[in-house]
């Protein structure tokens, strides 16, 4: 009898192993929500500078920070942090040229990530080479993780302090989605911080739902909030819900080999961390990268699929940017660029947009687009247009100013 009790015992304390370190394991795996509410303390809310009552988050005046990109492998020197710089108006600096009321050209940038030219030093975006081609100032206004509602309602917010003669919106294929989200962890886990506003479709028209987070301190007790959040969010059904790991957690984890790989390069970048240097012959940072990469596949299907159902909502938004256009007289030019994710997939199967870009050419007369995938055409894979290691996926200092290139040929040839 006792063997037999010995091997219960033996076998479920060997499932209560497993499950601690599934679970253990899905918490760090990026396409795994283990959480629908995770905890916001007071130490992280007080990082949350860039806290908007209206945006959700934005761009802070006159900041600087340093970021350590992440080039570098564990015990070595770090040789590669980038600095972001704000102005007084809380766009990125323009080192080329200072703001000039009487200038003959001005020029100013909306959009997300992209456009803020994350990963790269003030001089390396390409708002600075299109400031230096142009010999003219050239705002930016891009936010991280900014769909196109965002970037336009900055644009109304900002555009009153500061008329430009053209708006260049900059965009990556993920506003599709992000249009949709009012929590961001709702389909980027872990993303706790970033409650934002949306535009929806009431009878054809847009209708603004505001941010339900009005006061910073809403933030502790997001779980009050919860009705709203899932109401106005469509990929708490669509996302978070296929994606939530519940117990028993080891068939979650266990049942896509992915995620084991994933966990077995995260633990040798731990190991590589504690031990102060690297494994020879193995680059686990590039390991993870390239297997959060496929995990990312899902994703990017996801979001073409949007692009399907979702259209005119998407639309809807750019002939806004058309009208507010035409009412306070710039050219506007919508850019649609691409993040690695969505490249690699593309540069196969074509555009998850589809037609967009065409049916607004059809569209709107006066609407100039650009899309940057049939401009950049890189020698070495789509992989060589970005930065080589740290957050991943936004474009280099080479490929900022082949970008500043083709914005700068769209202002030399209108009439």
């Amino acid at each position: 009898m006792l063997p037999v009790v010995a091997l219960v015992l033996a076998f479920v304390a060997l499932v209560i192993v497993l499950e601690v370190v599934s679970y253990a394991s899905l918490k760090r795996i990026p396409a795994v929500a283990t959480e629908e509410f995770p905890e916001i303390d007071r130490t992280l809310l007080d990082k949350f500078s860039s806290y908007d009552p209206e945006l959700g988050w934005s761009p802070q005046p006159n900041r600087e920070k340093q970021k350590d990109t992440g080039d570098h492998l564990p015990g070595e020197e770090v040789r590669s942090v980038v600095t972001y710089s704000t102005d007084e108006y809380g766009s990125r600096v323009c080192v080329p040229k200072d703001r000039d009321e009487d200038a003959e050209l001005t020029v100013s940038t909306y959009g997300d990530s992209y456009c803020f030219c994350r990963e790269v030093d003030d001089d390396e975006t390409f708002q600075h080479y299109l400031s230096t081609d142009l010999d003219t100032h050239v705002s930016n206004y891009g936010g991280g993780n900014y769909g196109l509602d965002q970037a336009l309602m900055r644009l109304k917010r900002q555009y009153p302090d500061e008329e430009t003669d053209y708006v260049f919106m900059v965009v990556t294929a993920a506003s599709i989605a992000r249009i949709l989200s009012v929590w961001k962890h709702y389909q980027e886990f872990g993303n706790i911080l970033a409650v934002k506003p949306r535009y929806v479709l009431e009878n054809g028209s847009l209708e603004r739902v505001e941010n339900p987070v009005q006061e910073k301190e809403e933030l502790l007790d997001l779980p009050a909030k919860a009705d709203v959040l899932r109401e106005y969010d469509f990929h708490y059904d669509h996302w978070f819900k296929p994606h939530y790991a519940t117990f028993p957690y080891t068939s979650d984890f266990l049942d896509r080999p992915e995620y084991l790989r994933y966990a077995l390069y995260t633990g040798g970048k731990e190991l590589e961390r504690r031990a102060g240097r690297s494994v020879p012959g193995v680059d686990f940072d590039q390991a993870q990268t390239q297997s959060a990469l496929r995990m990312e596949r899902p994703r990017v299907h996801y979001h073409e699929r949007l692009f399907e159902t979702h259209e005119p909502l998407f639309d809807a938004q750019i002939e806004e940017f058309v009208d507010y256009a035409d009412e306070q007289e710039f050219t506007p030019v919508f850019v649609m660029v691409q993040q690695l994710r969505y490249a690699t997939y593309e540069s196969e199967h074509g555009p998850i947009y589809g037609d967009l870009m065409d049916r607004l050419d059809e569209s709107y007369d006066d609407l100039e687009t650009i899309d940057m995938a049939r401009h950049l055409d890189p020698d070495d894979g789509v992989e060589s247009l970005y930065v080589e290691r740290g957050e991943g996926g936004h474009y280099s200092p080479e490929t900022n100013q082949q970008i500043a290139d083709v914005l700068a040929s769209v202002i030399d040839e209108e009439p």
